[in-house]
């Protein structure tokens, strides 16, 4: 069901051009799991710590990746001064708008 939670926030991102949504977790790997990092930015996923494919209609991540946190940043983003507006909390949370602070 990651798919289809993915595809729930990043429509959600799309009224929110205000808003960067960024989730970590862990993907299967070699030797485990390794953490990673994706941005939802209105309407599109684009993960920072690991290839993803050309097609916007490809999932971000596979069903097996497991999220564990989500974060609210102000956008467009700002790495030199990010503002965290809500969480870390559970991704599933920010389904509901309210919480996009």
């Amino acid at each position: 069901m990651v798919s289809e939670l993915l595809l729930q926030l990043e429509e959600l991102s799309r009224s929110r051009p205000d808003r960067v949504l960024r989730l970590t977790g862990d993907l299967p790997g070699e030797g485990g799991f390794e953490p990673f990092e994706l941005l939802i930015f209105r309407g599109f996923s684009s993960s920072v710590s690991h290839p993803t494919a050309f097609d916007p209609d490809q999932p971000a991540l596979p069903e097996s990746a497991r999220l564990c946190s989500a974060e609210v940043l102000l956008g467009p983003l700002n790495p030199a001064a990010e503002q965290r507006l809500a969480g870390p909390m559970a991704p599933e949370l920010l389904l509901d708008p309210e919480r996009w602070g």
